[in-house]
């Protein structure tokens, strides 16, 4: 059976000036998805996708392989920003603000286990105009690679998750273009016939977005956040653990959104966590729809200490 995340003590998070902000559970994996919606609404949002350094981030086992940001034109085209950080000058674009407009937003912090530090092979991938982010292990790609066929075309890189993300793309035109039914069909077949670690994704379009647990190897929480949170006036202010993603937008302090995330990212007691195999869909008008598309198993689960080192060190935090 996959390993299940270890059971880990929380601490509280404090503000310089000392004071409790809000408890949250450590020992989360190092790879970091962060998704937003706000539609139908362009609004903006600041991220900054390695925070300033702090002692936490100088105690983790490895410092992250690179560092990606996707968003939409007023036209709906794809802009993707992202950056190998194979060299310490590229962190500059990653610790840079990035103040950004769209309706949709995915951000990725990538800890490699495939592929090499180079562009092609850092989240998130555009496809057919949507784009996609992984967290996660899956093996035998030689079998995916056949599976694919000629969409393997789809793919410019090396990993595991471009691959995922071209067999869904594969499935959903086989569906008609329906996005739903083309990733509950593709995550079957790779339940069925690939070794699997994790499979948390996000998959976003200028209007809506999915989101997918499974199994329940790696927590991805939801927040459907109203205007002005639970004060009802204020702005979205997140950060994630250790000076990894945080973001900002004023326009939420006005606008409803929904938020996707694989730690809790503020102290608002609404996050809730997707179930192994569950499929989170927000559609056009922020409306949602949560379902578990996949009950079982996979047939070849891998466990953590059937990773090699460096897999292994990019999917666990200490």
């Amino acid at each position: 059976m996959p390993v299940a995340s270890p059971t880990s003590p929380t601490r509280t998070t404090a503000d310089p000036t000392g004071r409790p902000l809000f408890r949250r559970l450590t020992g989360n994996p190092l790879c970091r998805l962060f998704g937003l919606s706000a539609s139908p609404h362009r609004v903006r949002a600041s991220f900054w996708l390695l925070d300033a350094p702090d002692s936490l981030v100088q105690q983790s086992r490895r410092e992250p392989d690179g560092t990606g940001l996707g968003t939409y034109a007023a036209d709906g085209t794809p802009v993707v920003e992202k950056q190998p950080l194979a060299a310490y000058g590229d962190k500059q674009f990653a610790e840079e603000a990035k103040h950004r407009y769209s309706t949709t937003f995915v951000a990725h912090i990538r800890f490699a286990t495939t592929g090499e530090l180079l562009p092609q092979n850092t989240h998130p991938f555009a496809q057919r105009g949507r784009l996609f982010a992984h967290n996660g292990v899956v093996e035998d790609l030689p079998r995916l690679e056949a599976e694919l066929g000629s969409d393997l075309g789809l793919v410019h890189g090396d990993t595991d998750s471009e691959r995922i993300f071209a067999l869904i793309t594969r499935h959903i035109d086989r569906n008609s273009g329906d996005v739903t039914a083309g990733i509950a069909t593709a995550v079957r077949w790779l339940a069925d016939n690939i070794p699997i670690y994790a499979l948390n994704f996000l998959l976003t379009t200028p209007g809506e977005l999915w989101a997918l647990r499974y199994p329940d190897t790696h927590d991805l929480l939801v927040l459907e956040r109203p205007a002005g949170g639970p004060s009802g006036g204020r702005h979205l202010q997140h950060a994630s653990e250790a000076g990894r993603i945080r973001t900002r937008s004023e326009h939420l302090a006005e606008h409803p959104a929904v938020v996707v995330a694989s730690e809790q990212m503020d102290e608002d007691p609404s996050w809730t966590p997707l179930r192994s195999g569950e499929l989170l869909h927000v559609d056009r008008e922020l409306g949602t729809r949560r379902e578990v598309i996949l009950a079982r198993p996979p047939r070849y689960p891998i466990c953590l200490d059937d990773l090699n080192e460096r897999a292994a060190a990019a999917q666990t935090e200490k």
